[in-house]
C-alpha cells in the first residue's frame, strides 16, 4: 500500500488545482488581455504588417559597403601582413590574420555601429584625439580611428603587437581611402 504524506499532498494540490484552471482558461478568449484591456485583433488602428512608403518621404541613403572601403591590399599594408579575404557580417567587414601568424586584423565598421562604438569609447573615457582632413569629423585613439562623412559614421580598428603610436599615420591614410570611396 502506497502511502502518501498528509503535508506534501496539501502543498501540491492547490498547485494542481491552478494548473487545471489555467489551462481550462487558455482554451477560451474573451479578446482580452490578462489586464483585462482588449486585445488588437487586426482592427484598422493596427499598424499594416507590408507598409507602403510615402512617396513624399525623404531617400532612404545608400548603403556603404564597408569590404569597399579598404582593399585587401591596403587592409594587409595598414596590418603590416597578409590577411585572409574579407569577412562581411552585416555592416562589418573583417580581414583576419592567418592562424600561423603574426597576430593582425583589420575590422571596418559602418553606420550605428561604428557611431555606437565611437560614444562607448567616450564614455569609457578614452583618449581620442581630433583628426583634420578626413570626411566631416574624425578622431583617432590607440588602435582605432572613427570618422563621418555625409552622416555616415566609418570606424577602422587594426589590432596588432606592436605599438600603438606605430600605427596612427597608417590608420590616417587607412581612413582617407576609405572616406575618398564614400
Amino acid at each position: 500500500m502506497t502511502r502518501i504524506r498528509v503535508g506534501a499532498a496539501a502543498r501540491v494540490l492547490p498547485v494542481a488545482v491552478l494548473a487545471l484552471f489555467g489551462l481550462l482558461g487558455c482554451g477560451k478568449s474573451d479578446g482580452k488581455t490578462a489586464s483585462g484591456v482588449a486585445a488588437n485583433k487586426g482592427t484598422a488602428t493596427s499598424a499594416p504588417a507590408d507598409p507602403v512608403e510615402d512617396e513624399s518621404a525623404a531617400p532612404a541613403k545608400a548603403a556603404v559597403d564597408p569590404c569597399k572601403l579598404l582593399t585587401q591590399q591596403e587592409a594587409e599594408k595598414l596590418a603590416g601582413t597578409r590577411l585572409d579575404s574579407a569577412q562581411p557580417i552585416r555592416e562589418t567587414c573583417t580581414y583576419t590574420g592567418p592562424v600561423s601568424g603574426p597576430t593582425a586584423q583589420v575590422e571596418i565598421y559602418v553606420g550605428d555601429g561604428a557611431k555606437k562604438f565611437l560614444d562607448i569609447d567616450r564614455d569609457l573615457g578614452h583618449d581620442l584625439q581630433p583628426v583634420s582632413g578626413i570626411g566631416d569629423e574624425a578622431h583617432l585613439e590607440d588602435g582605432t580611428i572613427f570618422f563621418s562623412k555625409s552622416g555616415t559614421w566609418v570606424s577602422i580598428r587594426l589590432v596588432r603587437l606592436n605599438d600603438p603610436a606605430e600605427n596612427r599615420k597608417p590608420l590616417e591614410e587607412a581612413a582617407r581611402k576609405a572616406a575618398s570611396r564614400m
